[in-house]
Order: structure tokens, then C-alpha cells, then sequence
């Protein structure tokens, strides 16, 4: 049995309807019934579920409002991390958690490494490497797991956004200058349930990983390949445009995030695709539930 906390959010939603799919046991508790921050209400649902493997989704993901509410995004992203795993370590469970590229400082002209050097330019991204220090120092038997520019069908994220502009407007306009790896949401929830299919009581390769979209793309980019995809359902192409921020966010952004996952391909099998594809299948699967 995986326990997700944070299980009710986009990235716990696709993990429940994968798990359905594959016959995979998993429960997915959410933020009223699991505050990572608190040990108690994780003990409670470890007790309640009996689970062998907890998966930590839950996260403040809102990267410029962390700015301003800087005591919450530590609570959930620096705090929550390292409960979540002294609790796993006192039921005798391993740990997955998840993690961002913003950990980086976007300088590097290539893709990062799990091995790269971190430094955070905004509070969300300080916060998240303090959540992945208190795992790692917390309990042995973790897997960290970084991605990037997470979308999918369900919850709010850029593909449901440009899909919907585009229904509205004859121009869209987005930046270009940020770079980083796409990652749909269906391709990271299989390779947590590949990951959690191989923690045995003999696996030893724990740490941290990159799970992310192969390749690199920029907003501008990623929302070209959306409106292309949506133009087979609707018959509607704006133009994309480039256009630099307005305002400028409140948190900076590191300038290129590309993540490299050979590593935990070669450790367990699986890397999901080139980000276009990913937006290819999501955008249709969107469509395909209704949503336009």
C-alpha cells in the first residue's frame, strides 16, 4: 500500500487513477486529513492505512506568492519534508519525495545533474532545498525526486491555461527567456509507481533523481506546441507571440532548469519521453474528458 500525502492535488489525482489503473494499492490523503508539518496527524493516517511506502506530494507550490508568505512555504515545503521523514523512519517505511529544479540557479548552459551544485534564487526554491536537506539527513531509505514545470488533466497548470486562451483570443504572448524540462504529471506518477515497485528489502541505490520531460523549452516554445496540439480539436490557431514578463513576477526565476534524467533511467527502467509528446497526449486526453 503507497500513501500519498498532498494526495488530492494534480500530481496525487494522476497517481490515484494510475494506481486504479495498474492494480496498484494506494490511498491519497489530503491537507485535511494529513498536515506533513504536524507528526501526529501522519502517524494517525500510517496507523489508519498501513502503508509500505509513503510518498510526500504535498508542497506551498506557488512560486511567487512564497515572496510574501514565506512562513507558510517553510512550514510545507522545509519543515513538512523533514517530519514526513523522521515519521517514515520511525514505522520502519521508505520515503519518496518530491522535489523541484528550482533548486538551482539556472546559470548552467546544460542540463542538471543530480550531482550539480544547488543555489536558489527565491524563497520557493530555498525552501524546497531545505526540504530535500531534512529528508536526506532524516531518514536513510529516501528517494528525492526533482521535475519540472509539472501540467497535466487535472488541477490548475500552463497547458489547461494556454488551451483555454486559446480559445478566447486571435494572439497569445509569452516569455522566452526562462528555459527548463516540461514534465507531464502521467509521466511522473508511473515513475513513482516504478520507483515505489522497487524498493524491496534489497534496494540500495537511494537518493536523489531527476524525473523530468527530455529536452528543453522555453514558455513561448511550450505554448506553441499546446496551440498546435489544440488546433486538431478546435480548428483555432493564434499566433504566439514573444513577450517579455509583465510585471516581472514577484519571485526571480533561475534562467535554465533542464533536468537530465539518465539516472534514474538507468536505475530503474523508465524515463519519460520527449516534452512535446507529453503535451501532445495531455492536450488530447484533455479533449477527450471535455474540457476545451
Amino acid at each position: 500500500m503507497i500513501l500519498v500525502l498532498g494526495g488530492h492535488g494534480q500530481l496525487g489525482t494522476e497517481l490515484m487513477m494510475r494506481a486504479r489503473a495498474d492494480d496498484v494499492p494506494l490511498t491519497a490523503a489530503g491537507h485535511d486529513e494529513v498536515d506533513v508539518a504536524d507528526p501526529r496527524t501522519i502517524a494517525r493516517a500510517v496507523a489508519r492505512y498501513r502503508p509500505t511506502i509513503i510518498v510526500n506530494a504535498a508542497a506551498f507550490n506557488n512560486v511567487d506568492r512564497a515572496e510574501t508568505q514565506a512562513a507558510a512555504a517553510q512550514r510545507a515545503n522545509a519543515l513538512g519534508p523533514s517530519v514526513v521523514a523522521a515519521a517514515a523512519k520511525r514505522a520502519g517505511l521508505p520515503v519518496i519525495h518530491i522535489s523541484t529544479d528550482y533548486v538551482f540557479d539556472g546559470e548552467k548552459a546544460g542540463t542538471y545533474r543530480e550531482d550539480d551544485p544547488v543555489g536558489p534564487v527565491n524563497v520557493y526554491g530555498r525552501t524546497k532545498e531545505k526540504g530535500e536537506e531534512g529528508v536526506r539527513n532524516g531518514h536513510a531509505r529516501h528517494l528525492i525526486l526533482r521535475t519540472s514545470w509539472l501540467y497535466g488533466v487535472h488541477g490548475a497548470n500552463f497547458v489547461k491555461t494556454v488551451v483555454r486562451l486559446a480559445a478566447e483570443r486571435e494572439a497569445l504572448g509569452f516569455p522566452a527567456a526562462q528555459r527548463a524540462s516540461p514534465t507531464s504529471a502521467a509521466d511522473l506518477a508511473r515513475a513513482i509507481l516504478v520507483a515505489a515497485a522497487a524498493l524491496g528489502p534489497t534496494f540500495t541505490a537511494w537518493g536523489t533523481y531527476h524525473v523530468a520531460g527530455a529536452g528543453s523549452s522555453s514558455r513561448h516554445e511550450m505554448a506553441t506546441a499546446i496551440v498546435g496540439a489544440q488546433a486538431r480539436f478546435t480548428g483555432k490557431r493564434p499566433a504566439v507571440e514573444v513577450i517579455a514578463p509583465a510585471p516581472p513576477p514577484a519571485a526571480p526565476r533561475p534562467a535554465n532548469t533542464a533536468l537530465d534524467s539518465s539516472k534514474f533511467a538507468m536505475a530503474f527502467g523508465y524515463a519519460p519521453g520527449g516534452w512535446e509528446e507529453g503535451i501532445e497526449r495531455t492536450v488530447a486526453a484533455l479533449f477527450a474528458q471535455g474540457v476545451s
